[in-house]
């Protein structure tokens, strides 16, 4: 077991977990990188969730603390989670679902990431997951992208799941400048498109990190299937998809003075389109540059883009 090299701080949000996070707690024991230690941020559990991490605690080297929670929904206690991190003498963060189980080298690969990555800018480290069913048996792959993380990709798509993902110092310090009243769509879609618009780096791994449980309190299904794409697809004829995009430009625009020129030049050139005559859009939209991972998908965000559904 590895337990020289940065100290990581895993960062895991809280509810009435008590189902399956003894599971997800023992695969963080697990872990072959032994450097970390656990901030969770409990929403106000009723069940056993907060003693079932309070046994885990007194069984582990490790430090675990336990904080109050927001209690305002998922994402603002990761938020939370990210600002309580400044005060521990962390080099990495990572996020931490309940009901999931890390692959025993998790840490391990991300943490070797970012060797090469460096600490100098923001950097974030992701990760494709092994999907798994309420009983906890495989069930196949969340989806296999090949494309560049970019902004250009980030604006439009998140590809990241929260519960792979790994950041540097200088990424969390980015993320806790989050203005106190922004209203986000995801954590992980918001930490993704913050940190490449800041003109950090963004890493997929291929290789899955993460045995994800699928099950009917997933608040954040994967994206695998068909039956995910068409509800994408929906999304974009519904005009849902254009009140995600709301909300993500509104956010974007409240910490905009952070990002670099050519993130801004996205920014603007995809908030233009959006509300230009038709043949502007279409043309504002290419010259944004925006991609989803997918072909297809791309093709029907343009189509969208005609008919006003960006």
């Amino acid at each position: 077991m590895k337990s020289q090299g940065p100290k990581i701080i895993i960062l895991m949000a809280t509810y009435n977990g008590s189902e399956h996070i003894e599971e997800q707690l023992q695969s963080l024991a697990s872990q072959t990188y032994a450097n970390w230690e656990l901030i969770v941020s409990d929403d106000g559990s009723e069940d056993r969730t907060r003693e079932i991490v309070q046994l885990f605690a007194q069984a582990i080297s490790q430090k675990v603390t336990i904080i109050k929670g927001p209690q305002q929904g998922f994402w603002k206690n990761f938020l939370g989670l990210v600002s309580e991190a400044g005060q521990a003498q962390g080099d990495l963060f990572a996020y931490c679902d309940q009901d999931d189980v890390w692959l025993p080298e998790k840490l391990e690969r991300a943490t070797n990431w970012f060797e090469k990555a460096g600490q100098e800018r923001p950097a974030l480290y992701f990760a494709r997951t092994q999907l798994i069913d309420e009983a906890g048996s495989p069930i196949g792959f969340s989806a296999l992208f090949s494309r560049q993380t970019s902004f250009q990709n980030a604006l439009v798509q998140n590809i990241g799941g929260g519960n792979t993902m790994v950041m540097n110092r200088p990424a969390r310090a980015l993320l806790a400048q989050t203005p106190k009243t922004v209203i986000l769509i995801a954590h992980d879609w918001w930490t993704y498109q913050l940190v490449t618009a800041a003109g950090g780096s963004a890493f997929y791994d291929p290789l899955p990190s993460v045995r994800y449980r699928q099950h009917s309190q997933n608040l954040i299904g994967s994206n695998r299937g068909i039956r995910p794409r068409l509800t994408r697809t929906m999304a974009f004829g519904s005009g849902r998809w254009r009140g995600w995009n709301d909300v993500s430009l509104t956010a974007l625009g409240s910490i905009r003075g952070l990002f670099t020129p050519s993130a801004l030049a996205t920014l603007d050139d995809f908030s233009l389109a959006r509300r230009s005559k038709l043949a502007d859009r279409i043309k504002l939209l290419w010259r944004s540059g925006v991609y989803r991972q997918n072909v297809t998908e791309t093709i029907v965000m343009y189509v969208g883009a005609l008919f006003g559904r960006i």
